[in-house]
């Protein structure tokens, strides 16, 4: 009797090419893949971060940063000032009329016609600095030599600027028309004046008092709630691009992605496919080779017994030794492919003539000490058989 049982030979598995496939120039080019999608992802987070917030630009009602100007518009609005941050001039014709005031400090994206509409508007202006178009918004005013920002007093009748005190002015200093208040003054002049007519206008030579670095300087705060503050509406005129406020849930998301974005992420999916191409093309020429290789069940016990010897497993050849006995001998004996070791014991001395303890021994006892003994255990379970079979 062999010591291992012949096994049938597996089913031959599908013939393979060495040919690149899709998958394979997938995991050649995966990792630049990876590096492209965290570029994009990294490039899209960022671009929803830039266009849902309004921070960077000096004196935005919606601008966090030391430069911007939310503090202010939080104050006011805390006071009852109902504050509208707008873009565009028709939005600001939108919400003309002589209970609001108009605050301007930056027009160089206005046109001509923006500023004669502004011009025409009945609401008073509040003006921050020597911006575009200052002769028309402010006729009677106009910007003088620049001079150093300082805490300064106000030395003047005005209640705004008298209430408040001392304030971080400069910047510019204005011409005082006949007729008005002119308060901060210094050797080159005022820092701020005001006229008053069919509308008020107040301009002032620079807007640092009014950021949020400056605001709790001095009267800093006051003076900018005072001037601001001085009609229930205040329009607060950010031009530029359109953009929605915080929360409006106009923008989509479309407008939020930079203009270079499409761009980058073509120019990454062509280096992703030329890198996988590169790669590909480096497995070299198609070999193809005949298979499955069929090998003989012979052979195949045979070398699994001399690496059973090399390890000396002599425990895992006698444990495959005795259930090929007892998967043969079952059916001979008459049971159930799921009988128990006592029962297979049982019916195999009863048809043998041998003693139980014998047969508990030989199919079920320790493993042989040596390769003697593996060789007694195969003769003896060999004769079991041989024994069922002729009874």
């Amino acid at each position: 009797m062999s010591v291992f049982a012949p096994e049938r030979a597996a089913p031959p598995p599908p013939s393979t090419s060495a040919s690149p496939t899709a998958r394979s120039l997938w995991r050649s080019g995966r990792g630049m893949a990876l590096v492209g999608v965290i570029v994009v992802v990294v490039a899209a987070l960022t671009a929803l971060v830039a266009g849902s917030s309004t921070e960077g630009r000096p004196l935005d009602p919606a601008d966090t940063s030391l430069d911007g100007g939310k503090a202010l518009a939080e104050i006011l609005r805390r006071q009852g000032v109902r504050v509208e941050r707008v873009s565009t001039v028709e939005e600001v014709l939108r919400l003309d009329g002589p209970g609001a005031q108009l605050l301007l400090y930056d027009t160089t994206r206005l046109g001509h016609d923006d500023i004669m509409r502004l011009s025409r508007t009945r609401a008073d202006r509040l003006v921050v600095g020597p911006i575009h178009g200052l002769a028309r918004i402010a006729p009677g005013i106009t910007p003088g030599d620049a001079t150093a920002l300082r805490s300064r007093e106000p030395r003047c009748p005005l209640s705004a600027a008298a209430r408040a005190g001392s304030a971080y002015l400069g910047g510019v200093a204005l011409t005082a028309p006949a007729g008005s208040s002119a308060c901060y003054p210094g050797a080159e002049g005022p820092a701020l004046v005001r006229t008053t007519g069919p509308v008020t206008v107040t301009v002032v030579g620079d807007g640092a008092f009014m950021t949020n670095q400056r605001l709790a300087e001095d009267g800093n705060a006051a003076l900018a709630v005072n001037l601001a503050g001085a009609r229930p509406v205040l329009i607060w005129l950010v031009p530029g691009e359109a953009q929605a406020a915080p929360g409006s849930g106009r923008a989509t998301i479309e407008e939020l992605f930079p203009a270079g974005v499409p761009w980058a992420v073509l120019q990454l999916a062509i280096a992703v496919l030329v890198a996988a191409l590169w790669r590909g093309r480096r497995l070299g020429p198609v070999v193809v080779e005949s298979l499955p290789v069929v090998v003989r069940a012979a052979e195949t016990v045979e070398g699994r017994g001399r690496l059973y010897r090399a390890r000396r497993a002599r425990d895992r050849a006698a444990a495959t030794l005795r259930a090929a006995s007892t998967s043969r001998l079952t059916p001979r004996l008459g049971l159930a492919a799921d009988a128990t070791p006592n029962e297979i014991i049982a019916a195999t001395a009863l048809r043998t003539g041998q003693d139980t303890v014998h047969v508990r021994t030989v199919l079920y006892g320790p493993a042989p000490a040596d390769d003697a003994g593996l060789v007694a255990l195969a003769g003896h379970l060999d004769t079991l058989e041989r024994q069922v079979r002729e009874p």
